[in-house]
């Protein structure tokens, strides 16, 4: 797919993306339905809702593309090279309990990598999106703003981190690139705000899916950033039970 196509698509996304987050927000003030699925973790009609919307759409815009989505089981088995990673509400949890890091992703795999991808935190009201190499954006007030420039103070080094309590291997790894401090953060705004270099590093042992990552890997990898596991290698996609390795995010590769 050429880089003009998948701009394309992902412009195309924009709308829909504001919509299906603005649905999420108005069912979480209705208040939400939620049970525990298998892997038990939460799940609400307003995952499913969301879910809905995003796979009914991507299926108008790039209908020969296989979609992989966290909340369905519909191509799960099978062995895929291009496809799309979809996951409707990421920090679900968050979403549950009115905080505002949610986020709503789509990442476009190509060839087993991240391409492009879209996410939108509604709560936060922050959308991202990338098409290309080089192509990253935040959508500020109706006005696009480029994200692959960022000014990285070397001896200030800040994180984000899933949890508060650091194991020892991220600790190491921390201490490695030079980290004065960090703060939790949940869902994949993690990736967007080190793309925009708010924040420069984020570490993670091997956990959780590929549907939480692949969105926000092709926006900091487009936005000059770096995307590796602890041994320095590319992340690939569609890996037998969607499972990440480690992961190591820089906003440079200065870093």
């Amino acid at each position: 797919m050429e880089t003009n196509k998948i701009e394309e698509v992902i412009r195309n996304l924009i709308d829909v993306f504001f919509d299906a987050g603005k649905l999420s927000l108005e069912l979480r003030s209705k208040g939400l339905t939620e049970h525990i699925k298998k892997d038990k973790t939460p799940v609400t009609n307003g995952d499913i809702e969301v879910n809905n919307i995003i796979l009914s759409n991507l299926k108008k815009i790039t209908p020969n593309v296989p979609v992989v989505s966290e909340e369905t089981a519909d191509n799960k088995n099978l062995n895929l090279n291009t496809f799309w990673l979809v996951d409707p509400i990421d920090g679900t949890y968050d979403y549950i309990h009115n905080r505002d890091e949610f986020t709503l992703n789509a990442g476009l795999i190509i060839n087993k990598e991240a391409i492009a991808g879209i996410i939108y935190a509604p709560a936060k009201n922050r959308m991202f999106y990338s098409y290309g190499n080089k192509l990253s954006y935040e959508l500020k007030n109706n006005k696009e703003e480029i994200i692959n420039n960022k000014k990285i103070d070397k001896n200030n080094i800040q994180a984000v981190s899933y949890s508060n309590n650091l194991k020892p291997e991220i600790k190491e790894i921390h201490n490695k690139l030079n980290v004065k401090e960090y703060i939790k953060m949940k869902s994949s705004l993690k990736f967007c705000v080190v793309a925009t270099g708010e924040f420069q590093v984020y570490v993670a042992e091997p956990r959780a899916h590929e549907w939480d990552i692949a969105a926000g890997h092709a926006i900091l990898k487009n936005s000059g950033g770096i995307v590796t596991d602890f041994e320095g290698n590319n992340i690939l996609y569609g890996k037998n039970g969607f499972k990440n390795p480690s992961i190591i995010l820089k906003a440079t590769e200065s870093i």
